[in-house]
C-alpha cells in the first residue's frame, strides 16, 4: 500500500489585515484501503495541525504522536523562508502520521486530510452529531469535486 501526502501551494489568507494567516494544500493520493477517497485535496491552516496533533494525542495512548513544526513569532529572516520551512515541517508530520496504523484509525484524521469540514464540523461529525458520516462527508467532498484538483496545476 502506497499513501503520498504533500503539503504545497501555502497562501496569505485576509492578506494586510490583522487577522491574516497561511493556509496550506494538502494533497493526498493513496491506494491504501484505510482511506475512502483514493485522492483529495484540501487547503488547512497552522492551527488547525496543532488541533489534529492534540486529538491524535488525546487518542493514540502510548504511541508517541509526530511534531509540528514550531509556532515563532520571532522569527530571523524572511517571512517567505519561515512558510517554507513550516511547509517541511507539516509534511514531515503528515508523512509520519499517515504511516502509523493507530493514528491512521482516527476519524479525525481522515474528515482533517478528505473534507474541507471546519475544525467544530469535523468534531460534530466524529461524535455523530453532523448531518453526515464521516464516509458520506468524504465522500461528498470527493464528489463535489472540490477534493480532486491535479496536483500538476501547483508544481513549481
Amino acid at each position: 500500500e502506497l499513501t503520498t501526502v504533500r503539503v504545497q501551494d501555502p497562501r496569505v489568507q485576509n492578506e494586510g489585515s490583522w487577522n491574516s494567516y497561511v493556509d496550506y494544500k494538502i494533497f493526498l493520493h493513496t491506494n491504501s484501503k484505510a482511506f475512502t477517497a483514493k485522492t483529495s485535496c484540501v487547503r488547512r491552516r497552522y492551527r488547525e495541525f496543532v488541533w489534529l496533533r492534540r486529538q491524535l494525542q488525546k487518542n493514540a495512548g502510548l504511541v508517541p504522536v509526530p511534531e509540528l513544526p514550531g509556532k515563532s513569532t520571532f522569527f530571523v529572516g524572511s517571512t517567505d523562508e519561515f512558510v517554507e520551512k513550516r511547509r517541511q515541517g507539516l509534511q514531515q508530520f503528515l508523512e509520519k502520521v499517515v504511516q502509523n496504523v493507530v493514528l491512521l484509525s482516527d476519524s479525525r484524521l481522515h474528515l482533517f486530510l478528505q473534507s474541507q469540514l471546519s475544525v467544530p464540523e469535523i468534531e460534530a461529525c466524529v461524535q455523530g452529531q453532523g448531518s453526515q458520516t464521516v464516509t458520506e462527508a468524504i465522500l461528498h467532498y470527493a464528489m463535489s469535486n472540490c477534493g480532486w484538483v491535479q496536483e500538476e496545476e501547483s508544481r513549481p
